[in-house]
């Protein structure tokens, strides 16, 4: 079964720091640029970060940059959202994303990430 499954979201106080991890299952993961998106309440759904297929390549968000960096283990099939100097406007869900050609898409379920003291 193709999934994305991420972990790490919680609590943090503003200026923290936090860890998101997305496993891949299912397809060729080192073949796969990865994006992190995330929604916030009451907004839509945002792209954060992507990196490319063997990491050679990142971007990031505006609103981000200098604070997140995303990295990946094609080994372990993972990518990693490294998020600092976390801000309440960073509260959202989180979502690891990929997509393919042929409408090969697919999404995670989200980790929840609250920042607030």
């Amino acid at each position: 079964q193709v999934k994305l499954v991420e972990s790490g979201g919680d609590l943090v106080q503003p200026g923290g720091s936090l860890k998101l991890s997305c496993v891949a299952s299912g397809f060729t993961f080192r073949n796969y640029g990865i994006n992190w998106y995330r929604q916030a309440p009451g907004k839509e759904r945002e792209l954060v970060a992507t990196i490319t297929s063997f990491g050679t390549s990142t971007n990031f968000a505006d609103s981000v940059k200098g604070r997140f960096t995303i990295s990946r283990d094609n080994a372990q099939s993972m990518v990693y959202l490294q998020m600092n100097s976390l801000k309440p406007e960073d509260t959202a869900v989180y979502y690891c994303h990929t997509r393919g050609s042929k409408d090969f898409e697919v999404w995670g379920q989200g980790t929840l990430v609250t920042v607030s003291s």
